[in-house]
């Protein structure tokens, strides 16, 4: 196996807890509901709700705006 075939094999067998990209901008948040707009007034986006699974983040799909769960947040899903 050459080098960047391993690289492809390792990469597509991580967990879902760690993010494949680093992200725009990350946010930390305390409430697994959150709601993101872009942020940025009429230049935004649309405003979405988006659930953080429990693997503990979630990017905006608009934005790429990662979302990130405190540890020391209540688990309200």
């Amino acid at each position: 196996m050459t080098p960047a075939v391993a690289q492809k094999a390792t990469d597509q067998t991580m967990t879902h807890a760690t993010p494949p990209h680093p992200a725009p901008e990350t946010r930390v948040v305390t409430s697994r509901r959150i709601c993101c707009d872009g942020g940025e007034g009429q230049l935004g986006h649309p405003r979405i709700w988006l659930v953080i699974p429990d693997q503990g983040w979630i990017d905006c799909p608009y934005c790429d705006t990662r979302f990130i769960l405190a540890e020391d947040a209540e688990d309200d899903h």
